[in-house]
């Protein structure tokens, strides 16, 4: 390719030690991959480039931003030293300091758009998973569950379910044929699980209004991707659980609302999972099982899976094989263990007889990794030895008043940023009692000022959003089922009646 900028479907990473550019074409981005490599070595800088390569090809993008720095896609680059020298010495880059579509999102609510879901969305699945429940109170769960969609009791937050919970205990009977698997023991497990859960702070991922597939696919103004950032800086580091089950929950949910698209000449979106293996630690098997087959399946939908993590050995090799762009930073072994660990990442390329890999591997520079790609014909290309191209955004975090300006500008402004609490199962349950509900506290809690309020709310907004969803869970309430349902026979478990 020369001196020549690679097709503009073509996702390019770099350039190898003769100065010429390592892509692969875009139609295969779909095939998911991997950046690994130890703490230190680059990752987070090769996200964001690839990040920029989706985004102008006008594929969506979704990454959690672990360490806070992956919002610098929001403002211009300001290379300088060394990142300065590498764009030099690849004049095909057309490198372009500039700024990227960004829009940030936090559970929270107090960094970006308040992100959400309803437990009815999640399922009992997935919901299990986070609380982690033996058998026996997993299929407590199936039952309560079962019960809400027979009775059309809307589970949209953690009250809700608790209020089931607390009706069955006194009317056992609506269980039918299901009254022995709520036992006592599993009624009073679960109330506890979900009072260790809204201690952990993750009641805030559960309500409305709930996150809405097409605003994360919808193109910016400009035709490139819009490229989605969840915070997870927090996240990770107090309910790692809840990060993972999210992420889970997108991946399904994806899976099961997008159509099939066959072969295309792009993908429709590209999902980063940073620290990934949070995704698989201990999960059950039987759900890992079903997630490999999802992470298989989804790439006909136009999803590319990316994982981020230290070392491949943190994926289930199921997962691995499936992967066809793979990019790994530097390893360090020191280890009888992690020097047989080295060797297996090395046996993952196709050979370049041109340089011994496994060697490679422990000389590789900030900003160097191993890249093997796909050929046109899907196969494995040889390993390469890359520098990865610098980014045109800012390598580094936004500062608290730019990270402001970007989420007043967001066009989701006010869409999701006041909570909003509708009749579902706590106020139907209430009422059945003859009791008026109680205050929302956790609703005020969420409703307190945060920089999307600062940024500005539109109430109307909000409130057809609401309606948006409302429509959406009553009007398809078997629709709802087929999401658990899929989370039931994709991802383990009993199915949905």
């Amino acid at each position: 390719m020369g001196d020549q900028m690679p097709d503009s479907l073509q996702l390019v990473i770099g350039a190898d030690l003769a100065g010429q550019p390592i892509a692969q074409a875009m139609r295969l981005a779909n095939r998911h991959g991997l950046i690994a490599g130890a703490t230190g070595t680059g990752k987070t800088v090769t996200l964001q480039r690839l990040a920029e390569a989706f985004s102008d090809a006008g594929v969506a993008v979704f990454a959690a931003d672990i360490k806070g720095d992956l919002c610098g896609l929001g403002a211009a680059g300001n290379p300088q030293g060394k990142v300065a020298e590498r764009i030099a010495a690849m004049p095909w880059l057309n490198h372009k300091p500039q700024a990227y579509p960004v829009t940030l999102w936090d559970v929270h609510g107090q960094s970006g758009h308040p992100l959400r879901t309803t437990l009815s969305e999640m399922g009992p699945l997935l919901l299990g998973s986070l609380l982690e429940l033996t058998d026996s109170q997993q299929s407590a769960l199936y039952a309560a569950f079962k019960v809400a969609d027979r009775e059309g009791l809307l589970l949209l937050d953690l009250k809700d379910l608790k209020a089931l919970l607390n009706h069955l205990k006194d009317h056992p009977e609506l269980l039918g044929d299901d009254t022995a698997l709520m036992t006592t023991g599993s009624s009073q497990a679960l109330l506890r699980r979900l009072a260790t859960l809204e201690q952990q702070g993750a009641e805030a991922l559960f309500g409305e209004p709930a996150l809405q597939l097409e605003d994360i696919l919808q193109p910016a103004a400009d035709g490139r991707g819009r490229i989605h950032l969840l915070d997870a800086s927090r996240l990770v580091h107090e309910s790692p659980k809840v990060y993972a089950t999210f992420l889970l929950w997108l991946l399904a949910e994806l899976f099961e609302q997008l159509p099939e698209r066959g072969d295309a000449d792009k993908p429709l979106l590209a999902l980063f999972f940073d620290e990934a293996h949070l995704l698989f630690a201990g999960t059950p098997k039987a759900l890992q099982d079903r997630l490999e087959q999802v992470v298989r399946l989804i790439r006909s939908k136009g999803v590319g899976v990316y994982f981020v993590t230290q070392s491949p050995d943190d994926l289930p090799d199921d997962v691995l094989a499936q992967l066809g762009l793979r990019i790994q930073h530097g390893l360090r072994a020191f280890t009888a263990k992690e020097q047989k660990s080295l060797r297996a990442v090395a046996d993952g390329f196709r050979p370049n007889p041109a340089f011994d890999t496994l060697s490679v591997l422990t000389e590789l520079g900030i900003g160097e990794a191993l890249v093997g790609t796909l050929q046109e014909k899907g196969t494995p290309e040889m390993v390469q030895r890359v520098l990865v191209a610098p980014p045109q955004s800012r390598i580094g975090p936004l500062s608290d008043a730019e990270r402001a300006a970007l989420i007043a500008s967001s066009p989701l402004q006010g869409r999701y940023d006041k909570p909003i609490d509708r009749e579902s199962a706590y106020e139907v349950l209430m009422g059945r009692k003859g009791l008026a509900p109680e205050a929302d506290v956790t609703a005020e809690k969420k409703a307190e000022p945060s920089f999307t309020e600062q940024a500005g709310e539109f109430l109307g907004t909000a409130a057809g959003q609401a309606l948006k969803s409302a429509m959406r869970q009553a009007a398809n309430q078997l629709g709802r089922q087929l999401v658990r349902g899929l989370m039931g026979s994709l991802l383990g478990g009993s199915k949905r009646r």
